[in-house]
């Protein structure tokens, strides 16, 4: 069966090869709720869907629309198995309880790399902020180099960015993005991050050829499902 869980996703799981991330537009932070509850009914009164989903999820959006679901998977076959066996059933019963639900869109990534969370930080993150940054048609190659010039300016910079748990760049399949999934200690801590004063690495960041254009979007968890 599917269970709750409090637990973050740790995007570092080695068997989590094939990690979905999509959005869904629910119009107010009462739907939002609504939406929330919706998905852990329909989940948790049916069966685990497959072995090969490991995670599955969801995060309310600050700007009080949106939904933001992450889930785990071991491989893309995978996760199109379940659409096509285990997914409309479940869609259908949340579209039922909270009627119209935008579904924006899904994207699928690998992860490069992580800035972990030190050993022994057992800080619960209190925002989760992604960023999205798009890359120029024949820049999809400079992705890589990209994420480590940000590890770097991170790895250079500890005190301005102390309450910054952990960041996971992942590198979408279709070549076009980065995105970053990032966890904070709290809203607070990301807003003192931001007003720092530039360093030169950051500089180097942001003066990156072929970037096109940045989206950052900031989130609480909200549900965590798990096998039980």
């Amino acid at each position: 069966m599917s269970r709750r869980t409090d637990q973050h996703p740790d995007p570092t799981a080695p068997r989590a090869a094939a990690p979905f991330f999509s959005t869904w537009r629910v119009g107010t932070p009462e739907r939002q709720r609504q939406t929330v509850e919706a998905i852990g009914r329909t989940w948790e009164r049916r069966p685990w869907p497959a072995a090969d989903l490991l995670a599955y999820h969801v995060y309310a959006g600050d700007d009080g629309s949106t939904l933001m679901h992450y889930s785990q998977w071991t491989g893309e076959q995978a996760y199109e198995s379940f659409v096509k066996a285990h997914r409309q059933e479940r869609v259908d019963e949340i579209d039922t309880a909270v009627p119209g639900i935008e579904r924006v869109g899904l994207g699928r990534y690998r992860r490069y790399r992580s800035r972990e969370r030190a050993v022994g930080d057992a800080r619960v993150p209190g925002l989760i902020v992604t960023v999205r940054v798009d890359f120029a048609a024949g820049a999809q190659q400079r992705r890589e180099e990209w994420v480590d010039l940000v590890v770097k300016a991170l790895d250079d910079d500890p005190e301005g960015h102390a309450g910054l748990v952990s960041a996971h760049f992942h590198l979408s399949t279709d070549g076009g993005h980065v995105l970053n999934y990032a966890e904070w200690d709290s809203a607070d801590a990301y807003d003192r991050a931001l007003a720092a004063p530039t360093s030169e690495g950051w500089e180097r960041v942001r003066a990156y050829p072929g970037v096109q254009g940045r989206t950052g979007s900031r989130y609480r968890h909200a549900l965590g499902l798990v096998p039980d």
